[in-house]
């Protein structure tokens, strides 16, 4: 059963979060894992000219991205993360968007060489939605890459989290978690050509790894 987001009250979540997580004195850059410098790069998005990125969050990779002559879009939740990170990157070309990924992607024509989402909007969107959604948009041979923590072992599909802490007022959203192996299924199933799925080994014994997932369309 698809979990109930209630995309009002995760506006006000991810609001929230903006006001912690973005920092004026941030540099662009791009990693795909929790752990700064460890892991690829933006090599497993090719060569794009393109690319979209769900859930772009304080815009650090996009602005990666755009200062490297690539037409970098990003879109996210937040009118807050928005505001702050359209005037944090806007000299760079980065363009940031206000919008609810699956509304956009169903209602923009707009085509990528390259959709992608760190911790971001693929792990808080059912799977069985966005993905169509995306191949839908990609050119072809264009690809989608995301990157989030794996799944706890035995809890997988839709899982609620609170955000914020355990006190005051009761914020929460659902995230995403399965094997690779049905990652990867999923995504077969959307309509794309091949799909990878891995868990990337922290840089330290007994940390938490991150799932990098790579599909490319036909």
């Amino acid at each position: 059963m698809p979990a109930p987001h209630d995309i009002a009250a995760e506006t006000e979540l991810w609001d929230t979060f903006a006001a912690s997580a973005f920092r004026d004195d941030m540099e662009p850059g791009f990693c795909w894992t929790q752990y700064a410098g460890h892991g690829p790069g933006p090599e497993l998005l090719g060569n794009p000219r393109s690319v979209l990125e769900i859930g772009c969050g304080t815009g650090r990779a996009l602005a990666h991205l755009a200062q490297h002559g690539i037409t970098a879009r990003g879109i996210d939740l937040s009118p807050v993360m928005v505001e702050k990170a359209t005037a944090k990157w806007a000299s760079t070309g980065a363009d940031i968007l206000c919008s609810e990924v699956l509304e956009y992607l169903s209602k923009h024509e707009d085509e990528y060489d390259a959709v992608y989402s760190i911790f971001g909007a693929a792990w808080f969107t059912d799977p069985s939605r966005l993905f169509p959604l995306v191949r839908r948009r990609l050119r072809p041979g264009g690809v989608l890459v995301f990157s989030q923590p794996p799944a706890i072992p035995g809890a997988y599909g839709p899982q609620g989290m609170y955000k914020g802490g355990f006190t005051g007022k009761a914020m929460f959203t659902y995230r995403y978690s399965y094997r690779p192996a049905v990652w990867e299924r999923l995504l077969t199933r959307a309509g794309f050509a091949t799909a990878d799925a891995r868990v990337i080994e922290p840089p330290h014994a007994g940390h938490i790894g991150t799932l990098l997932v790579r599909a490319a369309a036909s």
